[in-house]
């Protein structure tokens, strides 16, 4: 019996999120100590989607900004990590991409906002799209050293001595090859840009409205049940991603 506790504990913390939100936001009324709702109403999902300019500008920007970082962090950093290969500093580049990571992306923001502000593109997308790519690309490097191990590097020779110039080696072999790796950096660089407040909040100037961002407004104003509706939207794309990801390799030939 021991050996299903621990399981079931893990299980029952992972899924109460993704069941508790959807029930708040839809309750009507939820008062201690009762267990389940009162009543049931979508109120809450009204206000959310007729509040201020309405949630989907908002949800259509922060789709955006992340897939947008995710694709220039990750093409950056496979290059980059190709690059870096057989580099006779290899470690020390690697060992200092972790500095980026040393303290909170809070003050790592406050940190750069001085040239943000003298490059005048504080308070807007770009700006917010900058300073996290400096922020995760360290990342990406980190990966895709690892991935350009070995094995790689001996299939671009094999396709170098076949015959095969550089370009068709990267396209017919190297490319393909690292779909899966390419992917699933993609997937963790969108979730972190997805969830960012602190780099989009001070780069941002609250200029720049993203999905994480309205969440805590209405947190702020001591409002759960919007709150709730809000999250529910906030762990939606990333639920969508991570499924179609797990397919992909499931299905995979």
């Amino acid at each position: 019996m021991r050996k299903y506790i621990f399981p079931v504990f893990i299980a029952f913390m992972l899924i109460l999120p993704f069941l508790y939100l959807p029930v708040l936001s839809a309750a009507g009324a939820w008062k201690y100590p009762s267990l389940v709702p009162e009543s049931w109403s979508a109120a809450h999902w009204d206000r959310l989607l007729a509040s201020r300019d309405g949630i989907l500008p908002v949800v259509t920007l922060s789709v955006i900004l992340s897939g947008s970082v995710a694709l220039l962090v990750t093409v950056t950093g496979f290059i980059f990590g190709r690059l870096l290969t057989g580099c006779s500093g290899k470690r020390q580049i690697q060992a200092a991409g972790y500095l980026a990571y040393a303290f909170s992306p809070v003050i790592y923001a406050y940190c750069l906002q001085f040239f943000f502000l003298k490059a005048g593109i504080s308070g807007t997308i770009a700006g917010v799209i900058i300073v996290q790519f400096l922020l995760f690309f360290p990342f990406s490097v980190i990966y895709f050293i690892s991935h350009w191990g070995r094995n790689m590097v001996s299939l671009e020779e094999l396709c170098f001595t076949l015959g095969s110039s550089r370009r068709t080696a990267w396209r017919m072999a190297l490319i393909p090859v690292s779909v899966p790796a390419l992917r699933t950096a993609f997937l963790q660089i969108f979730v972190f840009s997805w969830f960012d407040f602190g780099l989009t909040q001070v780069i941002g100037q609250g200029r720049v409205s993203t999905l994480s961002l309205t969440v805590w407004q209405y947190l702020a104003e001591a409002d759960p049940y919007i709150a709730a509706a809000g999250s529910c939207l906030l762990l939606l794309p990333p639920a969508i991603l991570m499924l179609l990801n797990e397919k992909t390799i499931r299905f995979r030939p």
